[in-house]
């Protein structure tokens, strides 16, 4: 039996990047005490006011189908928010809801791009960005950002990246994995391409609130780019949420009819006693919002700091984000081989970097999603790692 070419345009490298992490897991629930940095999943809890509406809305029986494009309450509460930050009007006939950020940027490309476009993306990418542009029938071409220019972006190279089959420019910031957060300027020098050669501009902004160099910067702010920007964000890392797979799509009032179509035909509307909760996230500014970004800077200084002990690797402390990224190339092992034997010999986990892009290639990426002292715990094994490998390839 055949399956159909999808299988093959989801299976590409990004899918190999996990294989680290599944080992992990599988030797948790084995008993092994493994201390997981590999997935961006927050350790703390989400904000009780959340949780509390959540209960009250299946106490209240709200089990039943929802709007396709989610609660109009709901809806309102995400534009409410846009505005309030872009300072762009917004309206929810702008928003349809999705089962986060990743659903989001699958729902996007299949409205905005198809076969024979060109999506231009900045590598390294998420390990998903790949797949993502491929089964829309798109092809992702990457533009390097380059650990000698803190992985910012090279705008003069995206530039000389776009062609006459260009669909679309996709930025994330803060970006994931490298942590670096987008300036001003690079933002409006993107947006101004963008007009120049009438692109969609699609914009990852799950971490927007957790940038620690600088103020997030949203293309959707800029003069002339609410109709041409397309952002997709959520809960999952702000409020400690990912479980509830709360996300919203936010672009010009036409492409949401084109949502609404797709999410009828793939998902039928979002759990309603989950969208009351997330409403209690929306609707005010919660102080555990606040103290979680809080945490990822205190937890980035910390990580780093102890990081930078290790011999023959370069630590690289993030502008934003919930992770840190480690060059072990140093060491005389790629970062696949030391992820192994850090898992194997250190009990410790965490992801290689050369599955999102050649500008990766021997890093690792360490999520700070672990209390001080495991973190802490954590970054003295790697350093104790890097000390013995730097012992066995002493001349």
């Amino acid at each position: 039996m055949q399956f159909a070419p999808l299988v093959d345009r989801i299976a590409g490298r990004g899918a190999l990047a996990w294989s680290v992490h599944f080992d992990a897991v599988r030797q948790r629930v084995q008993g092994r005490d493994v201390l997981l940095l590999t997935v961006g999943d927050p350790d703390q809890s989400p904000p009780e006011a959340v949780i509390a509406a959540t209960i009250a809305a299946l106490q209240n029986h709200k089990t039943g189908y929802s709007p396709i494009i989610g609660l109009p309450e709901l809806r309102a509460a995400i534009a409410a928010r846009v505005e309030r930050r872009s300072g762009t009007p917004t309206a929810m006939e702008h928003v349809a809801v999705v089962p986060g950020t990743q659903a989001g940027l699958y729902a996007a490309l299949q409205c905005l791009a198809g076969p024979g476009d060109e999506v231009i993306a900045m590598e390294p990418t998420y390990a998903t960005y790949e797949a993502v542009a491929a089964a829309a029938g798109a092809r992702l071409v990457t533009v390097p950002l380059r650990p000698e220019s803190g992985f910012h972006p090279d705008l003069a190279a995206l530039a000389a990246a776009v062609t006459p089959r260009t669909r679309l420019l996709w930025i994330n910031s803060p970006h994931n994995p490298t942590g670096a957060v987008f300036t001003r300027a690079e933002i409006e020098t993107i947006a101004a391409l963008a007009r120049r050669h009438d692109l969609w501009l699609l914009s990852d902004e799950v971490y927007e609130d957790l940038a620690f160099a600088r103020p997030h910067l949203s293309p959707r702010s800029l003069p002339g780019m609410a109709g041409r920007t397309v952002v997709v964000s959520s809960l999952s890392k702000s409020h400690a949420m990912p479980g509830f797979r709360l996300g919203w799509i936010v672009g010009p009032a036409p492409l949401v009819p084109h949502l609404f179509n797709l999410l009828l035909c793939m998902l039928y509307g979002g759990p309603p006693f989950i969208q009351q909760g997330a409403l209690k996230a929306l609707e005010a500014d919660l102080p555990e919002a606040a103290a979680l970004a809080e945490d990822y800077r205190r937890r980035a200084a910390l990580f780093s700091g102890i990081l930078a002990e290790a011999p023959r690797c370069r630590v690289i402390p993030p502008e934003g984000g919930m992770f840190v990224l480690l060059d072990v190339r140093g060491t005389g092992l790629g970062s696949e081989a030391f992820a192994r034997r850090l898992l194997e010999e250190e009990g410790v986990a965490v992801l290689p970097c050369d599955g999102f892009g050649p500008s990766a290639i021997g890093h690792l990426r360490l999520a700070l999603t672990a209390a001080d002292a495991r973190l802490a715990e954590a970054g003295r094994r790697i350093v104790r790692l890097a000390r013995r490998l730097a012992g066995e390839n002493a001349p």
